[in-house]
């Protein structure tokens, strides 16, 4: 058990070590970012650490080949791939291919920060409501940060990363916002925020629902 909880843990570490490099990178550049060697050894740093999770998890199953098996997609989206092709190439990435591969990356990441959440957590209901607070927060804020990636060099009512994070706010409760996007990405995201909200907010009715329901069988 103890060993499970330090691999939690360091795989926790490690996607909020890479979110956070993201977002440094994003956010005072306003756009146009041309990755730095910092983030990219941060990247390396923490596919070592989530591919190392993977196979000493697979070493302990009952069944390594069956885990491999059926967590395949974990280890593929372990891989660095933003690295290989960073050397491979000496460097010249495009910037789209680059944030697609980040965007890889970062998918691990979620995964990661999800399963934690669920691990933590002790009753089912619990596991469902924490999971969806997680999947909410965590994908709202990189919308908010792709959003601002793409929309800050074009987009005149962007105003700093504040009006994009509100932006993605304001989209994923379906109220919208008076900021509309110019860019094809940020058309994208703008479709995909309120399509998330409308899917999840209803998990949170579940939730009061069952405690509401809780409660009474235990005044009755």
């Amino acid at each position: 058990m103890k060993s499970a909880e330090r691999l939690n843990t360091l795989t926790l570490m490690a996607s909020i070590a890479l979110i956070t490099a993201l977002s440094i990178e994003i956010i005072p550049s306003k756009g146009h970012v041309v990755f730095s060697d910092g983030y990219l050894w941060t990247l390396f740093a923490v596919c070592i650490v989530y591919m190392a999770d993977f196979f000493l998890r697979m070493a302990s199953a009952a069944s390594p080949s069956r885990y491999l098996r059926r967590n395949i997609l974990i280890l593929l989206l372990s891989i660095p791939y933003q690295n290989i092709l960073h050397w491979a190439t000496g460097g010249a990435v495009g910037h789209d291919l680059s944030i697609v591969l980040s965007a890889v990356t970062l998918l691990r990441a979620f995964l990661a920060l999800y399963m934690i959440v669920r691990w933590l957590v002790g009753s089912s209901v619990g596991r469902l409501f924490a999971a969806y607070i997680v999947t909410l927060v965590v994908f709202t804020y990189l919308s908010g940060l792709i959003f601002y990636e793409y929309e800050a060099p074009v987009n005149d009512r962007l105003d700093g990363f504040g009006n994009a994070l509100w932006w993605a706010w304001m989209n994923v409760t379906t109220v919208g916002a008076a900021i509309f996007p110019i860019t094809a990405i940020g058309k994208v995201v703008c479709v995909l925020l309120p399509m998330l909200g409308m899917a999840m907010f209803p998990i949170f009715t579940v939730y009061v629902t069952d405690l509401y329901n809780i409660h009474v069988r235990k005044k009755e």
